[in-house]
């Protein structure tokens, strides 16, 4: 018992350690990358199919960048996915990372963020909706949101650009809105078609929803439109240069047959018309 005392005070004294990947400078040396993958599952994404195999459109791309980086530069590179569920953690581990350290969570690219984070070039153009149960009356705006949706409370992950629009919304209009923390985009879902809680969500996740029969209802008068995701890596990842070559090569990847090919397999056609339809 006084050994398990012991290792047990000694663990609460040292944090555990970062995550951490191979940089580029000792790769040019070796030939072989050893590259850490952080993600967060999500439907189409990064998510596991019928076979438990790890796939979606951003693990794709992972694996599409691994690609470039043995035929431009002959590297031997092995990508270590590690998977974790809540998205504040997923965030904190990529920003306190070190080296070759790569994040995929559907990160909303902003000045704010680009402070403690390195961003790829965008992979998507989102725009944010508001939902509801379908039985819900039509909100047309935040003054009347309060009247509309009377009885539901708001949901959205912590940390996220969706839980901000929720406390704008409470700070201006909503003093007693409560806002509770999910821990996925299907228990959102679940959520607010059961008439519980109202919130926003990305715009392929409120289609992928509706084309499952989940009867959801979208206040376009909300719709925020205009961000952009990113892959995420710490501020001293020292392939960022690289990425930025592989993202614009041969006219750019989000203008690729192959990346609409990812999005189609992964999303469906009509989300891939709306993500691509502007490009």
């Amino acid at each position: 018992m006084r050994g398990i005392f012991c290792l047990l005070l000694c663990l609460s004294f040292f944090p555990a350690l970062a995550d951490e990947g191979d940089r580029m400078v000792d790769a040019r040396q070796s030939g072989v990358a050893e590259l850490r993958v952080l993600y967060v599952e999500s439907p189409g994404w990064a998510w596991r199919d019928d076979d438990g195999r790890l796939t979606g459109v951003t693990v794709e791309i992972m694996r599409w960048f691994a690609e470039d980086l043995r035929d431009w530069y002959g590297f031997e590179v092995n990508l270590e996915f590690v998977e974790e569920t809540d998205w504040t953690r997923f965030y904190n581990r990529v920003r306190d990372g070190s080296g070759g350290v790569f994040g995929l969570g559907n990160v909303t690219i902003t000045e704010e963020r680009a402070e403690e984070l390195a961003f790829s070039s965008p992979y998507v153009s989102n725009v944010a909706v508001l939902i509801s149960s379908e039985g819900m009356p039509r909100a047309t705006g935040p003054e009347v949101v309060a009247d509309k949706f009377d009885g539901l409370r708001g949901l959205a992950f912590a940390g996220t650009l969706h839980e901000t629009r929720l406390e704008r919304l409470r700070e201006n209009h909503w003093p007693a809105l409560e806002i509770d923390s999910a821990e996925s985009n299907d228990e959102i879902i679940e959520n607010v078609a059961a008439g519980t809680h109202f919130g926003w969500i990305d715009g392929y996740n409120f289609y992928r929803a509706r084309s499952e029969g989940h009867p959801l209802r979208r206040h376009s008068a909300f719709d925020d439109t205009g961000e952009e995701f990113g892959i995420i890596m710490p501020l001293d990842n020292d392939w960022r240069d690289a990425m930025d070559d592989f993202f614009t090569r041969d006219g750019g990847l989000i203008h690729s047959d192959r990346y609409r090919q990812l999005l189609v397999e992964h999303l469906g056609k009509a989300v891939a018309t709306l993500l691509t339809s502007e490009k």
